[in-house]
């Protein structure tokens, strides 16, 4: 009965409202809310006729009443950032629109009446989102500039994450997550002195590569492969297509004979740097190869234990890679190592296939008895899944 009462009252009240009676669809809903005072519909529906009626004040009581009831209706939140924005309080109205931007129905499940509205609370999320950013370098750049020859790129990405101008990002490992290692998206070049001893290499490698580009490309494969019945989410489109392929030097520990014999020098390179050894798992070291055109989503990597090496071979125009927060260009020769757990994503604008090289190391915040441990750990997990 209450219930049947509540849509009565709220369809007298939305009548009234279309007969331009906004005050007696007030007095309609305000009766039903001193009857059904935990009703979240009463209180919205309460706080859209304070606002036609310009009771901008009173809709915000109403609005902060809905959100004492349901502190995730979107609506509710949606409508207070509108009530404030009408208020002048853009900053404030941010905040509510931030909040329900995060809970809004996901595009081609939501109403066409309400694209508007969630345009519009994009709009001003961004907006005020540039000019914190703008207050915060203004009133902190006198400040990092005595701090400028500190490397302070962790600090700029802390005041874009305040601001709101961008997000954070953890590690998610897709199989094993070790504990207490900081997220870096690229590690410094410190860690690798053997670096230049890669860089150097590069148009051996690149030779052999050469070859293997005017043969059309043989013994790449797919680099996505998903056996029947593997969910394929965002890799869909590039499962089982040569758009993305691979050719592997190592993979998953085990030496892949027929392409190092295709790529002698290379292997003769790798052999010399410190791959990541953890039997039956690493090392992995190939060339990737990415088609005209092409997008790899984003997507996070299995361990953060290891870290992945790329080293630009054939990059014949626009293409670019993400981690996390920071976005790179490929510079031909010029390696770096990340930390794949974090989210990424490459693409290829060009009007050619791309190239890169790819192995993963140890990362080098492990022990030596920690990577032991991890070894052992990977196997005997391995070992569990497989029912002994």
């Amino acid at each position: 009965m209450s219930t049947e009462k509540v849509k009565q009252a709220i369809a007298d009240a939305q009548s009234m409202v279309r007969s331009s009676d906004g005050k007696g669809a007030l007095a309609r809903l305000e009766t039903a809310v001193a009857e059904f005072p935990e009703d979240l519909d009463l209180r919205l529906n309460l706080a859209m006729v304070h606002r036609r009626l310009g009771n901008l004040k009173a809709s915000l009581v109403s609005l902060n009443s809905a959100l004492a009831i349901d502190p995730y209706s979107f609506m509710a939140h949606l409508s207070k950032g509108m009530v404030l924005e009408q208020m002048g309080a853009e900053r404030s109205a941010a905040a509510s629109y931030r909040n329900a931007l995060k809970m809004a129905p996901p595009e081609g499940q939501r109403p066409q009446s309400l694209e508007a509205p969630i345009a519009r609370a994009e709009e001003v999320v961004e907006t005020q989102s540039i000019a914190l950013a703008e207050y915060l370098h203004r009133e902190l750049d006198p400040l990092r500039e005595q701090h400028d020859h500190e490397n302070l790129a962790r600090f700029d990405e802390c005041v874009e994450v305040v601001s709101g101008r961008t997000r954070v990002y953890n590690a998610e490992p897709v199989q094993i997550h070790y504990p207490r290692l900081p997220a870096i998206p690229f590690f410094d070049r410190s860690y690798f002195p053997w670096f230049e001893t890669l860089e150097a290499a590069t148009d051996v490698i690149r030779d052999e590569l050469q070859s293997l580009l005017a043969e059309g490309l043989p013994g790449f494969s797919p680099y996505v492969a998903y056996a029947p019945g593997t969910p394929e989410n965002q890799f869909a489109p590039l499962n089982h297509s040569d758009l993305w392929s691979s050719l592997w030097l190592w993979k998953d520990g085990e030496a892949q004979a027929e392409a190092q014999a295709r790529c002698p020098r290379t292997t003769a390179v790798l052999d010399e740097l410190p791959l990541c050894d953890q039997p039956g798992f690493a090392p992995t070291a190939l060339f990737s190869a990415l088609a005209p055109h092409t997008r790899i989503p984003p997507h996070t990597g299995s361990t953060n234990t290891r870290l992945l090496v790329h080293l630009p071979l054939v990059i014949p125009g626009p293409a670019g890679f993400r981690v996390g927060n920071e976005t790179r260009e490929w510079r031909i020769g010029e390696a770096w190592a990340i930390d794949d757990t974090i989210e990424h994503e490459a693409w290829n604008d060009a009007d050619e296939t791309r190239v890169i090289m790819i192995f993963d190391i140890w990362n080098p915040l492990l022990s030596e008895g920690e990577k032991d441990l991890v070894r052992s750990l990977l196997l005997k997990r391995r070992d569990w899944l497989g029912e002994g």
